[in-house]
């Protein structure tokens, strides 16, 4: 609660801050923009925790999102797939991913960082092969697709300004993530196996099943963000699309409360992180900061909520040994 209150605060810094500063920043189109880009960043965020929190990493997720929208748009415009089929492979493709980076993690017992490292090469290779390294847009037949991902709901209390689809949608996507995790028997599973894996396999958590379903739903809650992406922006450049998006999504579970190390994780945490990110990219933006500076404040930001992390966990450790003393 502590570092959730202090992420929270932290929000409320920069919006006000930004606010004062520039008064565009609190405009309703630029608000309902930073709601759309924060839930669709936010939805990388929570698809990392579930990696994150068994120990592991998945560096893939940039270029997943790159070869999920480079796949979905040549299916729509070059070959006529209906926007339900193509959505549907596109996501049983993102499963085999993650099925594939969970196999190789458990049963070949490779590195995560270099499993994931691997696939951020491979995918977008793949990507830029399929289409030839050209803009790929999405076509008429995904009309309806965009009507649906891309609809706003309207404020009648703030005219002119609306919630965009992917709100909701993250939403849904925290509140079930919570759920899991802290309700279900395998949510705790996976926070025992990131504590102590050896502890958790001689209580007989299935370690090995729990990592495999990490990286699946990870390059699942991928995919579902890459059709969303590729819905937002209706075009798909392989050679950058999705690019850098792996720093955003570790970003925003990390400064969210999930630790590196594993074990701990929160969903609410993930996405507030997420929305730290886009209110200091926002505001990079219209306060003319030189936007050279952008991946220094990310690095910057990571490295203050890794350093955060660290502090917590040696002030835990210290409480409980006076506890323990007296």
């Amino acid at each position: 609660m502590r570092r959730l209150a202090g992420i929270l605060g932290l929000t409320v810094v920069v919006f006000v801050a930004t606010g004062l500063l520039e008064p565009n920043f609190l405009s309703a189109y630029n608000l309902q923009n930073l709601t759309r880009w924060t839930a669709l960043f936010g939805i990388l965020s929570l698809s990392a925790t579930f990696v994150i929190v068994t120990g592991g990493i998945d560096l893939s997720i940039g270029s997943v999102v790159c070869l999920v929208g480079s796949v979905l748009g040549w299916l729509l415009s070059q070959r006529g797939w209906s926007a339900g089929a193509a959505v549907a492979a596109v996501m049983t493709m993102s499963v085999g991913i993650g099925l594939s980076h969970g196999l190789l993690v458990t049963r070949l017992s490779l590195p995560p960082f270099v499993v994931t490292l691997c696939g951020l090469l491979i995918y977008r290779g793949l990507a830029r092969w399929l289409t030839g390294d050209q803009t790929v847009g999405l076509g008429a037949s995904s009309e309806g697709l965009r009507s649906v991902l891309g609809s706003r709901v309207p404020l009648p209390l703030l005219p002119g300004a609306a919630i965009p689809a992917p709100a909701f949608i993250a939403l849904a996507f925290g509140v079930a993530s919570a759920v899991f995790f802290h309700r279900t028997t395998w949510g705790r599973g996976m926070l025992a196996l990131g504590r102590n894996e050896e502890a958790a396999r001689f209580s007989g958590v299935r370690t090995g099943a729990l990592t495999v379903f990490g990286y699946v739903a990870c390059a699942c809650g991928s995919g579902l963000g890459g059709v969303l992406f590729a819905v937002d922006v209706n075009s798909i450049q392989a050679a950058s699309h999705g690019s850098f998006y792996e720093l955003y999504a570790i970003a925003g579970a990390v400064l969210g409360g999930c630790s590196l190390r594993g074990g701990e994780v929160s969903a609410a945490g993930a996405l507030l992180g997420a929305a730290v990110m886009r209110v200091l990219y926002n505001a990079i933006n219209l306060l003319r900061i030189p936007t050279q500076l952008e991946l220094a404040i990310i690095g910057a930001v990571l490295l203050l909520g890794v350093v955060a992390d660290e502090l917590t966990r040696r002030a835990a450790r210290k409480g409980s040994r006076n506890v323990a003393a007296v």
